[in-house]
């Protein structure tokens, strides 16, 4: 039975994937921050353990579990623990922006690192990271998470050629807007981290909040999270894995305007974006 590693099960995303593997007859390693969060993974037979990607520790820990319990057999890694910080460039303090790279690119650096060995030791080995198409675009008010994004697009693709013949192959998972808490969360940072009355953009913010809160427009694009699987399962399995898999109309559009429009008329177009 291969085995995976799938972080950021809580919900969304990841809890979807982790049961459907699961299913699908993987032995799932799936991630949670919070210990209350166990309970209901275990239950349905998937092992479960608390590991926030901002403590080392913590993702040392994980992997020594992991080897423990399968002999030191690590087949594949998921990546997808993640959060989206709201709010203008100008407004990010420097910290805050530290805050969205710790948890979005150095912590997943630092556990896919310590997986890779594994992998060599074996000769095989698959790393998907769920990164999002605005890892490819650029979006207002998206600056920190878009940055987090672009940097995990490019540390992964590097990685990708640097690992070709060893038999461990990289993806990326470039998703538009999908069903989860994503949004909630993003609504809970906004307001922790920006000043939403003095800043310059605060009326352009009262529609951002609009479309964190559900008082705005529906996506009605948004996909669930078995539009992720499906290709998951594809870079998982597949004899020579995609670098890249876009998931979600928006998203196939949108890196396809990117290739065809010279690129001051697509950055107009991406302003004109709510």
């Amino acid at each position: 039975m291969p085995s995976i590693i799938v972080t950021g099960c809580s919900s969304g995303i990841g809890a979807y994937c982790a049961e459907a593997l699961k299913r699908d007859g993987w032995r799932v390693f799936a991630t949670v921050r919070n210990p209350d969060q166990m309970q209901a993974l275990e239950a349905r037979g998937i092992e479960a353990v608390v590991m926030d990607y901002t403590d080392a520790d913590s993702i040392a820990r994980l992997v020594e579990i992991v080897a423990e319990r399968t002999n030191g057999r690590i087949d594949a890694l998921f990546n997808n623990g993640a959060y989206g910080q709201p709010g203008a460039v100008e407004d990010l303090t420097t910290e805050v922006l530290r805050r969205q790279f710790e948890t979005n690119v150095f912590g997943w650096h630092e556990l896919t690192r310590r997986v890779i060995p594994f992998m060599r030791a074996q000769g095989h080995g698959r790393i998907v990271q769920c990164s999002s198409i605005l890892g490819l675009l650029p979006y207002r008010w998206r600056g920190a998470y878009t940055a987090s994004k672009y940097a995990l697009e490019g540390l992964s693709l590097t990685l990708r050629m640097e690992l070709e013949g060893s038999g461990i192959q990289v993806s990326l998972i470039e998703p538009g807007p999908i069903e989860s808490r994503f949004t909630a969360n993003a609504l809970a940072k906004i307001r922790e981290n920006i000043d939403l009355v003095n800043s310059p953009h605060a009326a352009d913010y009262s529609k951002q909040l609009a479309r964190l809160d559900g008082t705005g427009p529906v996506n009605r694009h948004k996909l669930g999270p078995d539009a992720v699987y499906k290709v998951l399962v594809h870079a998982l399995t597949a004899s020579r894995a995609r670098p890249h898999y876009l998931v979600t109309k928006p998203a196939k559009q949108g890196a396809l305007l990117k290739r065809l429009l010279p690129a001051d008329l697509f950055y107009r177009l991406m302003r004109s974006l709510d």
